[in-house]
């Protein structure tokens, strides 16, 4: 047994909902912008893009802890990029293979999964470092939380944008679009909203925290005094 086993934390609930939420890759460490802002114009788009992810950064992470004990430390990050467009070339076939359209729209995006941070930085940091268990189960957290910021940006984009939701129509036909929202701005607009509703949200929630914890203690404070 390694020493690195030895040490090793064992695998609770946190490590799957870290990555959807406290630890969430684009609202909180703001990796893999690049997708983020680009092919979030419609809802579809999204959820391909995030599905693509999950599907890359499970199968990297599951194979990188697997051989973490076999891949010489000088030609690891190497061996991880070649192990993430491996996958990535797969779900560039299987997306090809189901929706001309759809690849057509993710364009360019798809491929450069294999440069995205998210993937490499979990392979890097958490993957090569943790049980297969752990990876998978930490790697489909970060993926789900990945595909929820993609799919709120996405959503607010193409309601907006053109008044409807995955094909759907949600607003009447008086509804006139914003069309920048589906254009590159749109996406700059949409997610600095979202990380100011976000800190906003954080900052009540430490606040009510901090005013709690003062009373409490002001409470213990009066009841030694009496």
């Amino acid at each position: 047994m390694t020493q690195a086993t030895k040490k090793e934390t064992p695998l609770t609930l946190d490590v799957f909902t870290a990555g959807i939420w406290r630890e969430n890759p684009v609202f909180v460490m703001m990796l893999g912008l690049c997708p983020v802002l680009a092919v979030t114009n419609s809802v579809l788009n999204s959820l391909a893009m995030g599905i693509a992810s999950i599907f890359v950064l499970v199968c990297s992470n599951a194979l990188v802890s697997a051989l973490r004990n076999f891949i010489p430390k000088q030609v690891r990050i190497t061996t991880y990029i070649i192990i993430i467009a491996t996958f990535v070339t797969l779900v560039d076939y299987i997306i090809q293979a189901i929706s001309l359209d759809l690849y057509n729209k993710l364009g360019a995006f798809i491929q450069l999964i294999v440069v995205n941070c998210l993937i490499l930085g979990r392979a890097e940091a958490y993957a090569s470092k943790n049980s297969f268990t752990k990876s998978v189960v930490s790697a489909l957290g970060m993926g789900l939380g990945f595909t929820l910021a993609l799919v709120m940006l996405g959503g607010v984009r193409e309601l907006l944008g053109a008044g409807q939701l995955l094909g759907y129509q949600i607003f009447s036909t008086q509804f006139e679009p914003w069309v920048v929202m589906i254009l590159p701005p749109g996406g700059f607009i949409v997610l600095g909203s979202w990380l100011l509703l976000i800190n906003y949200i954080q900052q009540r929630k430490t606040g009510k925290l901090i005013a709690a914890d003062s009373a409490s203690h002001c409470a213990v404070k009066s009841e030694s005094f009496s």
